[in-house]
């Protein structure tokens, strides 16, 4: 499991977690790790920072989801949603949330990454 963000990442590895996926975006979706529509808007409102939204993504979203069935569905995945490797994103308090419970690194996905000779498969 890596994560990226649309622009960076074109590969068919993607599944999009963000509430709206580039249009024409034909990959892979998986709604449960969607921020949900009223914490996403106060933030995007700057009607809250980025500790309240953490906060509320884990209590209304990832609080409902196995971090072991979310690893093991998406182990050879890219999570995709827009911002910029380095912004405070969702896709990120994802990684953090398996890593907190699995132990498992999730790295930002770079080119050359999918390379088979670039390859190590974290232990489970």
């Amino acid at each position: 499991m890596k994560t990226s963000n649309f622009k960076v990442y074109k590969g068919e590895k993607g599944v999009s977690i963000a509430l709206y996926p580039p249009i024409g975006y034909s990959g892979a979706q998986y709604l449960n790790l969607n921020p949900d529509r009223q914490t996403f808007f106060a933030k995007k409102n700057d009607q809250i920072d980025e500790k309240e939204y953490e906060k509320r993504y884990r209590e209304n979203v990832l609080s409902k989801l196995d971090p072991k069935k979310i690893y093991n569905m998406f182990r050879d995945s890219v999570l995709l949603c827009w911002e910029p490797e380095g912004d405070f994103c969702h896709r990120r308090i994802v990684a953090s949330w398996i890593e907190e419970n699995l132990g498992i690194e999730v790295p930002e996905w770079h080119p050359g990454d999918d390379d088979p000779n670039n390859i190590s498969t974290p232990l489970f």
